[in-house]
C-alpha cells in the first residue's frame, strides 16, 4: 500500500512474534517435562500386570503339582506312574522357573526383579515351603525313574510332604500377590498426584503468560488496529472493484445455469469442492433457503444452517464422505428459523486425479419428517396417559386395601370384640354357689366361645389362608370354595382335572388365590350366581384356572376402560395382578348367559 501511514508497524509484529514464541515455548517445555515424568512412571508400572499374572500362575502350578503327586496314590500300573512322573517333572520345572523369575527378575518375561523389601521378606517366608515341596517332588521323580515298580508306600512320605506344605505356600503367594497389587496401586496414586501437580504448574504458566505477555500484546495490537482503520478507504475501493468482478462472474454463472435449468427446476442441486465450498448452487436450493444474491454463502454448511451443532454435523459428513457415496437425512434451518429436512445424496467425482468435487442432490422431506415427529409425539402422549392410568389404578388398589383393612377391623370390633365382651360379662356373673344357673351360663359360654372361634377363623381365613402357605394353591382354592359355599349358601365346587400338586413362587400363589377370590366374590355379589365352578388343569408349561358361573353376565367391552364401580375396578385389579406374575387373563361373558374367567400362568422348571 502506498504511503507510510498505511503500512503496518513491523516492529510491533516482531515484538508480538517474540512474545508468542516465548509463551508457546514455555507451554511446550511444561508439556514435554510432563510427558517425560509421566512416561517414567508408566515404564515403572509396565511390568506390574505381568508380575501379578505370573504370581497367580505360581499358585496354579503348586496346586497342579500337589494334584499330580496325589494321583500317584491311585495309579495302578507302572506306565501310569511313569507318565505322572514326567508330568510332575515338567510342572516342577515350570514352577521352579517362574518362582526364580519372580524373585530375581527375567528379561524374557518382562520381570524387573527389583522387588520391594516387603515382597523379598515374604519370599523368604515362602522359600521353606518351596524347598520342601521341591525336595519331595524331586525325590518322587528320582525313585520312580529308578524303579517304576516301587510301591506307593515307598513314596507316601514324600507325597505327604508335598501336600502338607502346599497350604503354606499358597498362603504366602496370596500375601505376595496382594502386596504386588498394593504396590501397583500406590504407583498409580503417585502418578495421579504427579498429574495434578503438573496441571497446577501448567495453569500457573498460562496465568503468568496472560498477565505478562498476552495483555501487553493486546495493548500493542490495539494501536496497530488504529493504523489499519486508516487503510479502510483503500480497502473499500478494492471491495468495489471486487464487486465489479463478482458481477461479471455472476453473469457467467447465469449463462451456465441456463444450460442446467431442467436439473435446477426439479432437484435441490449443488456442486462443492473438496473443502465444502459452494462451486454451483441450483435455483431450487436458492428458493428454499431464500438466498438474496449469488455468493451470499461460501460454505455449504453455512447455507444449510446457522446453528453451530448442525453446521459441524454437515461438515463432518462432507469430510467423511469426501471420496465415497453417502445417502441419508440431514436437518437444516432456513433464515426464518424454520427447520427443513432433506433427503440428501453425496456423490464424489473427479475430472482429474487430484481435483475432487462433490455433487449434492437432495429433496425436501420436511412434511414427511414432521408427520413422523408428530406420530412420535402422539406416542409419547399415549405413554404418559398410560402412566397416569397406572397411577389411578395404584391409588384405587391402595384405597381398596384401606377399605379392606377397615372392614376387617370393623368385623373384629363389632363381631369378635362384642362377643368377647359378652363372654367377659357372663364369666363375671357366674355364681358357683348357684349350681343350676352356673351350669346354664356355662352352656351359653360354650356356645358363645364356639361363635368367637368361628369368627376368628373366618377373619384369619380372609387375611391369609394357612392352606396356601402350607400346602399350595389347589388345597387353598379347595378350602376357599368350601368356606364360601358354606357361608353364602351358593353351590361352589372345585375340580382339579389334572391333579396339580406343584408348588409355585409365593407371590404367584397369593396372586392366583386373590384373583380367584375376586372372581368368585364378583360372581356372588354382582352376577347373582347360584352355581360357580372352579376348574384347575395344567400342562408341562402352563397352569390354567377357570372360574365359570351361571350369573346374569355382562358386556365384556364395557370393562375395558377405567370405571369407578366395583365390578369394573375389580376386573382391572385382576388384570394388574395377572400381569404382575407374567400370566394372561381371558374374560368371556354374555348378558343372561353367565361369565367365564380363565387364568393362564406359565410354569417354570
Amino acid at each position: 500500500m502506498p504511503g507510510d501511514g498505511f503500512s503496518l508497524d513491523r516492529s510491533t509484529f516482531k515484538k508480538l512474534s517474540r512474545l508468542y514464541i516465548l509463551a508457546l515455548s514455555a507451554i511446550a517445555f511444561s508439556v514435554i517435562v510432563s510427558q517425560i515424568l509421566i512416561h517414567k512412571y508408566l515404564d515403572d508400572q509396565a511390568s506390574d500386570s505381568t508380575v501379578v499374572n505370573i504370581a497367580g500362575r505360581q499358585r496354579m502350578l503348586s496346586q497342579k503339582l500337589t494334584k499330580e503327586t496325589l494321583k500317584l496314590l491311585v495309579a495302578d500300573t507302572p506306565e501310569e506312574r511313569l507318565n505322572l512322573s514326567d508330568s510332575i517333572e515338567n510342572t516342577l520345572e515350570n514352577w521352579h522357573f517362574f518362582h526364580t523369575a519372580l524373585k530375581r527378575g527375567n528379561d524374557s518375561l518382562g520381570l524387573p526383579g527389583n522387588n520391594s523389601p516387603e515382597i523379598s521378606a515374604m519370599f523368604g517366608e515362602v522359600d521353606p515351603y518351596f524347598s520342601e515341596i521341591t525336595k519331595a517332588s524331586e525325590a518322587i521323580i528320582l525313585q520312580l525313574n529308578e524303579n517304576p515298580q516301587a510301591s506307593v508306600e515307598d513314596i507316601r512320605s514324600q507325597i505327604a510332604t508335598v501336600a502338607a506344605n502346599e497350604a503354606g505356600f499358597l498362603h504366602g503367594m496370596d500375601q505376595i500377590v496382594n502386596q504386588f497389587e498394593e504396590e501397583a496401586s500406590e504407583k498409580v496414586q503417585r502418578l495421579e498426584n504427579l498429574e495434578w501437580l503438573l496441571m497446577a504448574i501448567t495453569i500457573i504458566i498460562l496465568l503468568s503468560e496472560l498477565l505478562f505477555i498476552f495483555l501487553p500484546a493486546a495493548k500493542g495490537v490495539r494501536g496497530t488496529i488504529q493504523k489499519l482503520l486508516q487503510a479502510e478507504k483503500e480497502a473499500k475501493k478494492m471491495a468495489k472493484d471486487a464487486d465489479e468482478l463478482s458481477r461479471a462472474k455472476e453473469k457467467s454463472v447465469k449463462e451456465l445455469r441456463v444450460l442446467n435449468q431442467a436439473m435446477n427446476q426439479t432437484l435441490l442441486f449443488a456442486r462443492l469442492d473438496a473443502d465444502g465450498n459452494i462451486i454451483e448452487l441450483g435455483e431450487k436450493f436458492s428458493r428454499l433457503f431464500k438466498i438474496r444474491k449469488y455468493g451470499e454463502y461460501n460454505k455449504f454448511s453455512d447455507l444449510l444452517s446457522a446453528k453451530e451443532e448442525e453446521k459441524k454435523h454437515i461438515e463432518k459428513l462432507l469430510e467423511e464422505n469426501f471420496r465415497k457415496e453417502w445417502q441419508g437425512e440431514v436437518k437444516a434451518t432456513i433464515q426464518e428459523g424454520r427447520t427443513v429436512w432433506l433427503e440428501m445424496a453425496l456423490i464424489p467425482f473427479s475430472s482429474t486425479t487430484d481435483n475432487w468435487e462433490i455433487l449434492v442432490i437432495a429433496s425436501d422431506i420436511t412434511a414427511r419428517k414432521e408427520a413422523q415427529l408428530e406420530i412420535e409425539e402422539l406416542r409419547q402422549k399415549r405413554f404418559q396417559e398410560k402412566i397416569d392410568q397406572q397411577k389411578l389404578i395404584s391409588s384405587k388398589i391402595i384405597e381398596n386395601q384401606e377399605n379392606e383393612q377397615n372392614r376387617i377391623a370393623k368385623d373384629i370390633h363389632d363381631g369378635i370384640g362384642q362377643m368377647l365382651t359378652g363372654l367377659n360379662f357372663n364369666l363375671e356373673s357366674i355364681d358357683v354357689k348357684q349350681t343350676e344357673k352356673a351350669a346354664s351360663k356355662i352352656e351359653n359360654l360354650k356356645q358363645l366361645t364356639g361363635e368367637i372361634i368361628k369368627g376368628v377363623r373366618t377373619a384369619t381365613f380372609n387375611l391369609m389362608p394357612p392352606e396356601l402357605s402350607d400346602y399350595g394353591i389347589v388345597p387353598a382354592l379347595t378350602k376357599l370354595t368350601q368356606e364360601l359355599s358354606r357361608l353364602t349358601g351358593k353351590k361352589i365346587i372345585l375340580y382339579d382335572k389334572t391333579g396339580f400338586n406343584q408348588r409355585l413362587d409365593s407371590l404367584a400363589e397369593i396372586n392366583i388365590y386373590r384373583i380367584t377370590q375376586e372372581a368368585i366374590n364378583n360372581a356372588i355379589k354382582y352376577a347373582e350366581s347360584t352355581h360357580i365352578i372352579v376348574s384347575v388343569s395344567h400342562s408341562s408349561t402352563i397352569l390354567s384356572v377357570t372360574i365359570d358361573d351361571n350369573g346374569k353376565g355382562f358386556q365384556a367391552s364395557k370393562t375395558q376402560g377405567d370405571r369407578a364401580d366395583s365390578g369394573g375396578m375389580g376386573m382391572t385389579f385382576m388384570k394388574e395382578r395377572i400381569k404382575y406374575i407374567q400370566g394372561r387373563l381371558f374374560v368371556t361373558s354374555e348378558v343372561g348367559k353367565g361369565t367365564k374367567i380363565t387364568l393362564n400362568i406359565p410354569l417354570t422348571k
